[in-house]
């Protein structure tokens, strides 16, 4: 039982490669595709709703998220009744390649589940759910300064 996160783990880096080579071509690096997507999906999202969305600490998102600025795919703008908060959206770059992005998720989906039958693919998504959501307790309790018992 102790490979199955390791499977999951090459899952996840194999396909975070795979973007990072593809989307090259558009400037993006380092899963700031995600970003991307995030952003295009939630226009006007702040950066720590972001950071917890794509689940990865505010540092790493406030730097992705700068580039993505400098780039010309994302604009802060100042949140009406509330100044101190930037919202997130995404500029006519990030907008054009959204599509693209998508077709790329599709496909590896696809791929990723081939030879699965749909009732096994949505069993299969079930169970990430609920794994998902074990991580996410452990995420929140060391996110918050504490350490995990193990």
């Amino acid at each position: 039982m102790n490979d199955l996160l390791r499977e999951v783990g090459i899952i996840s880096r194999s396909l975070e490669s795979l973007s990072n080579i593809e989307f090259k071509e558009f400037g993006l690096s380092k899963g700031q595709y995600l970003y991307v997507v995030r952003i295009c999906e939630h226009p006007g999202i702040i950066q720590d709703q972001l950071a917890d969305l794509v689940k990865t600490d505010r540092t790493t998102a406030h730097r992705s998220v700068a580039k993505l600025v400098e780039q010309g795919f994302v604009e802060k703008r100042n949140d009406e009744s509330n100044k101190k908060i930037k919202r997130l959206f995404p500029l006519q770059r990030a907008i054009d390649i959204y599509p693209i992005l998508l077709r790329e998720e599709k496909h590896s989906n696809t791929q990723a589940l081939t030879g699965l039958s749909a009732e096994e693919a949505a069993q299969f998504y079930q169970l990430l759910q609920k794994v998902r959501a074990n991580v996410e307790q452990d995420w929140e309790w060391v996110k918050k300064g504490n350490k995990r018992d193990y």
